[in-house]
């Protein structure tokens, strides 16, 4: 007995579970990606969800680029980007990737400046709201009071 044509998908698409099962990534985070538009399904007649297997792809990239510590929102606008109605290309996925080299060079170059000043600070104990240059440099937060706070030195 043949499968049933599914309208959806005529190749039959990939549930929701195998999606999961093949990418690694739990069912609700495949919800979860979903509501933030980061991946797509269409309905079945019966209601359940169906994804292009190109998905599969889809959500490697965005396990990846998680891992690197590019946020959700800079996920969602590039893959945007990426052509509606057909697979992506290597050209496409390749002009993604260069999107994101500017935002993960200064994410290397702001840890490993911050790398290198605690080593100046680990264990001095000063806590110097005025001198620290990891929690307030140039003591830009002095006219907010005292107390401590955070701040990210503007990116220039």
């Amino acid at each position: 007995m043949s499968k049933p044509v599914d309208p959806v998908f005529p190749g039959g698409g990939l549930s929701v579970g195998e999606v999961a099962r093949r990418s690694g990534v739990a069912v609700s985070t495949l919800h979860f990606y979903e509501t933030k538009g980061l991946i797509f399904s269409l309905r079945t007649n019966g209601n359940q969800r169906r994804y292009p297997r190109g998905i599969l792809r889809r959500v490697a990239v965005i396990k990846v680029a998680q891992r690197t510590g590019i946020p959700l929102a800079s996920i969602q606008a590039a893959l945007a980007r990426l052509p509606d109605g057909r697979a992506p290309t290597a050209e496409d996925w390749a002009e993604l990737s260069r999107a994101w080299r500017a935002e993960l060079d200064d994410r290397i170059r702001r840890l490993t400046q911050l790398r290198d000043q605690m080593d100046d600070c680990i264990g001095c104990g000063c806590l110097s709201m005025k001198a620290c240059p990891l929690r307030n440099p140039h003591d830009a937060l002095a006219a907010q009071g005292a107390g401590p706070r955070l701040l990210e030195p503007e990116v220039s």
